[in-house]
């Protein structure tokens, strides 16, 4: 029997705009599993949750291969929208009828393997010889808590500047390179802003991932202390990382935040009217679709302040800690994170694989950018900042930080006001 459900409240993946979900803890210890047999006898049925209608093709390919290998097991692909996602994924997880194998992000995945809905994997891998070694470290460090793994990378991303090299050459400007630091992409704003052309330098939105914690990390500050017990948001490191944003704003060679907020930036971005925008390799696939810009527009590296540093983030697959079928379900997941299944995804051009050494495809899919320089920053790449409740603090950022981008905050002031916001949910998640 399937029940011992507790209240249900819900999030996204890229980028990090979330939404609610922090009554969790205490009520999934103790569910129970439904399984999903056939009594009769027949192959063992599993099911494997994921949010992307776009991806789904190619997660069919991958099911159809593991089926043919595994003649015995049938899995079924769920889909479900990411607006209802996480939602829905808390019920099923409180009532015991979550799928055997589903998508985790980052900033869920300490707050699901601290309540025991993610199945340890460390012991099984070890035994079957699947190396982590195969996926960036910084990514697998996500899906990693107290010393276990619980999720084996599926696909990451990482920031990059991208450019539009019309406007560039309207202003005799060199495009951007691996050698540009923060002054350069500030000086490189002013001069291509005309705003009596309705033309910015850049796009400067508060976001997180694709903005100021790829700022912050390489100011040498951070946003959460390694034993996650404390905010770096207090850190004059950390300020500075903000600061650059805040200036650029102050320069006027932004959009307003209001006109970011009406307009989703990168649809400003495509409009052909901005220089410069610091976005994600998600991005490439919907500018390399965009008859008016695909041709104009290029990424490189993300320019250094004292030091490089980009975020990464992405997903892993993880079996459910209550699967009725452990075994199977992560020789599922094994298999999702297999070169064979990484070079499946690469061809779709959708996401980058974790897989090291099978991204040359997704790179190649669009020979129009300079996709490398996304692999370019692994060296350096910083783990998506998370904690066991992630969203009771990060949905605090865009609501204490947006004054001071707007100009109407001191930016010290703010940051020091949201890391004692920060500090008080991370006392209540010990």
């Amino acid at each position: 029997m399937c029940f011992k459900s507790g209240t249900p409240s819900g999030w996204r993946r890229r980028g990090t705009r979330l939404g609610t979900w922090v009554a969790l803890s205490g009520l999934l210890l103790g569910v129970a599993a439904c399984g999903t047999d056939d009594p009769s006898g027949g192959k063992i049925e599993l099911t494997y949750r994921i949010w992307d209608k776009n991806q789904q093709p190619a997660m069919q390919q991958i099911v159809d291969r593991f089926q043919a290998a595994h003649p015995t097991i049938h899995v079924t692909i769920q889909l479900t929208a990411n607006q209802e996602y996480w939602t829905k994924l808390q019920g099923d997880a409180t009532g015991g009828s979550a799928p055997d194998v589903f998508w985790m992000n980052g900033p869920h995945a300490q707050l699901y393997a601290s309540n025991g809905m993610l199945l340890p994997l460390s012991k099984q891998l070890k035994a079957d010889g699947v190396d982590l070694g195969n996926y960036p470290s910084a990514l697998t460090a996500i899906y990693s808590y107290q010393g276990e793994q619980y999720g084996i990378p599926k696909d990451f991303d990482t920031v990059g500047l991208w450019y539009n090299k019309k406007l560039f050459d309207a202003a005799k400007l060199k495009y951007p390179d691996d050698t540009w630091t923060w002054e350069n992409v500030a000086e490189a704003a002013r001069k291509l802003t005309d705003t009596s052309k309705g033309v910015y330098g850049i796009l400067a939105p508060p976001f997180n991932q694709e903005n100021f914690y790829d700022t912050i990390f390489q100011a040498g500050g951070y946003v959460i202390s390694p034993d996650g017990k404390s905010s770096g948001y207090d850190q004059p490191a950390t300020i500075a990382g903000l600061k650059f944003w805040t200036d650029l704003m102050k320069a006027g060679v932004s959009p307003s935040v209001k006109s970011m907020t009406d307009t989703y930036p990168a649809q400003l971005f495509e409009s052909g009217k901005f220089g410069m925008y610091y976005a994600g390799s998600w991005n490439a696939i919907e500018f390399a679709k965009n008859d008016a810009i695909k041709n104009d527009v290029d990424v490189a590296v993300l320019p250094q302040g004292t030091k490089r540093a980009v975020v990464i983030h992405g997903l892993a697959n993880v079996v459910y800690g209550k699967t009725k079928h452990p075994k199977e379900a992560t020789q599922f997941a094994e298999f999702l994170g297999s070169k064979e299944a990484a070079e499946i995804q690469a061809k779709t051009g959708a996401v980058i694989p974790a897989f090291n050494g099978t991204q040359e495809a997704w790179v190649s899919s669009m020979p129009q950018f300079h996709l490398r320089s996304f692999l370019d920053e692994l060296p350096y790449a910083v783990p998506f900042p998370a904690s066991k409740n992630t969203d009771a603090w990060m949905t605090k950022e865009a609501t204490i930080l947006g004054p001071a981008w707007s100009g109407d905050k001191d930016v010290a002031a703010a940051a020091k006001e949201l890391a004692t916001a920060m500090n008080t949910a991370l006392r209540e998640e010990q």
